[in-house]
């Protein structure tokens, strides 16, 4: 079952929202070499609950940390560790808000001091690919064309498309329907109307689709070890118009990519 969010319910989700922003321009700050990854879980599990907030991702199904931090050939679901960044790394960062009873939900891929101009222009249409499905996501559309306009912009470039992994509804539950995958035909699946509100997130592999797990159960990788990419935003439509929740402009104003 879809859940439908009236207008205050939304308006709810974009305070949530606004926090998580915030939340990701404190961890910008913080994408230095040297620094490692538990330091800036630690630090937006604090920024989080020091706004009256709860982190999402924490302990959800016996995750063990605020932040999904993914190194390179980590796609998505990586667990914070004590690994110093280093120049040439690429790290998507995930991450979620509780407030007033509501998910929000975004990611950002960062590149750390000189990255190779391939990986660059991984993450440049990445990125781009999540505009293109937004600009899908519009009343009377179905979710199909969100996933084709994702898959079109990213294969057109030669990337591999991630699938078994994919976008979601969220609201008071982080997860629900209904499923959104970086994948599709045009004019296929649910029909986009007012009260919708989804997480739209292209998962994009340098190399081949294919992924592997982790022994430890949530790690995600490319199978090719070659890098991935992740942006995310939790975007509403709202009297006949598309509205974008989340924002990475916290993130622009510190850093440069």
């Amino acid at each position: 079952m879809v859940y439908y969010k009236t207008e205050e319910e939304i308006e709810l989700m974009r305070i949530s929202a606004d926090l998580l922003g915030r939340t990701h321009g404190e961890i910008a700050k913080n994408i230095k070499e040297g620094v490692s990854l538990s330091a800036i879980d630690k630090l937006a599990k604090e920024f989080i609950m020091d706004n009256g907030a709860h982190p999402s991702f924490l302990d959800y199904n016996g995750f063990p940390n605020t932040l999904c931090m993914s190194l390179n050939d980590v796609i998505v679901h990586g667990i914070p560790s004590d690994y110093e960044l280093k120049s040439g790394d690429v790290i998507s960062i995930d991450c979620g808000v509780l407030l007033n009873e509501f998910h929000s939900d975004s990611a950002y891929t960062y590149p750390v001091g000189e990255v190779e101009p391939e990986v660059m222009k991984l993450l440049k249409v990445t990125k781009e690919s999540l505009q293109k499905g937004i600009d899908a996501c519009k009343i009377n559309n179905r979710i199909g064309d969100v996933s084709f306009a994702v898959q079109q912009h990213a294969e057109m470039h030669g990337y591999g498309v991630v699938r078994e992994l994919v976008g979601h509804g969220l609201g008071r539950h982080l997860h629900e329907k209904p499923e959104v995958p970086n994948y599709g035909k045009r004019g296929r699946g649910l029909k986009i109307k007012d009260g919708l509100v989804i997480a739209i997130e292209p998962m994009i592999n340098l190399g081949t689709r294919a992924i592997t797990q982790d022994r430890d159960g949530w790690t995600i990788r490319t199978r090719d070890r070659k890098p991935s990419a992740h942006y995310e935003h939790t975007v509403a439509v709202i009297n006949g118009q598309t509205e974008v929740l989340t924002t990475f402009k916290y993130i622009e104003e510190v850093y440069p990519f």
